[in-house]
């Protein structure tokens, strides 16, 4: 059996790259780390690093341990923080992530209902690149990932759920009143763009969109994964973008931006999440899948 102990030391002598390093992290003896490490390497039956001149690496068996220790590490963490908020009446914390786009497009509308359900309760939620999400999820920092679904098999471990489906609009701010109900992109090559940088789903989603007009990706553009920069740089000049219609919903109600349909747009962008198979997720994160679950409409 592993200590945790151990684990937590070898731990931290990844996060260190090194055993020295390590040992300061938890303020103890060098020769107290080499000690622990050694002890776990004989527990499991296999060299965790590679010694060199240049320092220390970790071998095959090491990567698959590391990732098991940063879920542990998580879980405790989790645990802890847990009961912190049980004492002071809060459910949680559920942590989430997700890409831009899709944690705007259903994250809102299932904290409303979650709140409804559950009443008070912690939630942390941050943005990250499709590649950052499998890995988060892996090392259990995140229990649940919000993101653009049926493009791809999902990584090993990891199973995907659809909620929802949100069609593509080319979004312009006043300057471009002009402009028509329905455009194709082969018209608007000569404008000025604005499009996601991330070599994520969504910006696969959008290039798409161009191969289908025929053209090529436009070249005047400004590349931005920030939406609200991205919908306030379009609101104030006479660039235009491709978004989701959720995902500008609130300025598109009140006037400042405007949608129009791309003829090339033959399909609609699908949202849902991502999560362990098989992993039990916190009371609060199983409230909130039952909750997207049940007020999906696919």
């Amino acid at each position: 059996m592993i200590d945790p102990r151990a684990l937590r030391t070898f731990l931290a002598v990844c996060r260190a790259n090194s055993i020295s390093g390590g040992a300061r992290l938890l303020n103890i003896s060098q020769p107290s780390v080499s000690n622990a490490i050694a002890q776990l390497e004989q527990s499991v039956g296999a060299a965790l690093f590679a010694r060199s001149r240049s320092g220390i690496s970790l071998t095959p068996e090491g990567e698959v341990l590391l990732r098991r220790a940063e879920a542990v590490d998580s879980l405790i963490s989790g645990a802890e923080e847990e009961l912190r908020l049980a004492r002071a009446g809060v459910t949680g914390p559920l942590r989430v992530g997700g890409t831009p786009g899709a944690l705007v497009s259903l994250l809102p509308d299932a904290v409303r209902r979650l709140e409804d359900k559950m009443g008070h309760f912690a939630l942390h939620a941050v943005e990250r690149p499709d590649h950052d999400l499998a890995d988060m999820l892996h090392r259990g920092e995140i229990e649940l990932a919000f993101v653009t679904t049926g493009l791809e098999e999902p990584p090993e471990g990891i199973e995907e759920i659809t909620f929802a489906q949100d069609p593509f609009a080319l979004v312009v701010g006043r300057r471009n009143d002009h402009l028509p109900a329905e455009v194709s992109l082969r018209d608007m090559m000569a404008k000025r763009w604005v499009l996601p940088e991330a070599r994520g789903a969504f910006r696969r989603q959008i290039d798409a969109l161009f191969m289908s007009a025929g053209v090529p990706v436009p070249q005047d553009v400004i590349r931005c994964d920030s939406l609200l920069t991205t919908k306030a740089m379009v609101r104030n000049s006479s660039r235009l973008t491709i978004l989701p219609m959720k995902v500008a919903a609130a300025e598109l109600s009140i006037g400042v931006l405007r949608a129009i349909a791309i003829r090339e747009a033959t399909f609609q962008r699908s949202i849902g999440i991502r999560k362990l198979k098989d992993a039990r997720l916190s009371r609060l994160g199983e409230a909130l899948l039952d909750i997207m679950i049940h007020s999906s409409k696919l």
